[in-house]
């Protein structure tokens, strides 16, 4: 899996290169000194956009999670956790997860963790909104590791209002068009919209029968 994903992450980026006339850059410099660089300016770039959005809006865009959503959905494309399904459904699960825990142990309207310190309610708040974050992206087949931040951020009071919900859900949206574009460009039939059907694990068990 892990040359396979290599070999993805190859493709993508000398696609793009092609696409602008600069495959030379392949012939001239290591696979990883391109790979790398890629990586660095395509994640200056997606940050980049979203800054100039909230710039514009005034509107809070950029949230810490969203830098690591980004690295999944240019590093590792066609995995499961770069899917828009589980890119949207992980930060919106994170997020509601991260509200829900503020209510449970009543900390709606106290100020953030940074700013009042941490506490025994702030402890459970944070525990719980992780834990039933991976519970439901797991149960629902959603996985999607940084939507863990997410919940954190919200559940440590960074993001206490609902109305601050549409605002993280638009710049995962602007990332995944971004990663749209990039990805077609290069080749890579992305997006990959669910998981691949898992096979039971008592499926060998059950065909010895």
């Amino acid at each position: 899996m892990g040359i396979k994903n290599e070999r993805l992450r190859w493709q993508l980026v000398s696609g793009v290169l092609r696409a602008l006339h600069l495959e030379r850059l392949t012939a001239r410099y290591s696979h990883r000194s391109v790979m790398a660089a890629f990586s660095f300016l395509n994640g200056t770039v997606s940050i980049a956009l979203i800054a100039f959005v909230a710039l514009l809006t005034q509107q809070a865009f950029i949230f810490p999670s969203l830098g690591a959503t980004a690295f999944i959905l240019f590093h590792v494309p066609m995995a499961a956790p770069a899917s828009p399904r589980n890119t949207l459904c992980g930060h919106l699960i994170g997020a509601l997860m991260g509200y829900a825990s503020l209510h449970l142990f009543g900390l709606a309207d106290a100020p953030s963790a940074m700013a009042a310190g941490v506490d025994p309610a702030r402890v459970g708040a944070a525990a719980v909104s992780l834990g039933a974050t991976g519970f439901a992206m797991v149960w629902l087949r959603v996985p999607h590791p940084p939507a863990g931040a997410t919940a954190l951020i919200v559940s440590l009071g960074l993001m206490p209002g609902l109305d601050q919900l549409p605002v993280l859900m638009a710049g995962v949206t602007m990332l995944l068009l971004q990663a749209f574009t990039l990805n077609r460009l290069a080749g890579l039939p992305y997006p990959l919209w669910r998981n691949a059907p898992e096979a039971s694990p008592n499926a060998a068990l059950d065909t010895s029968r």
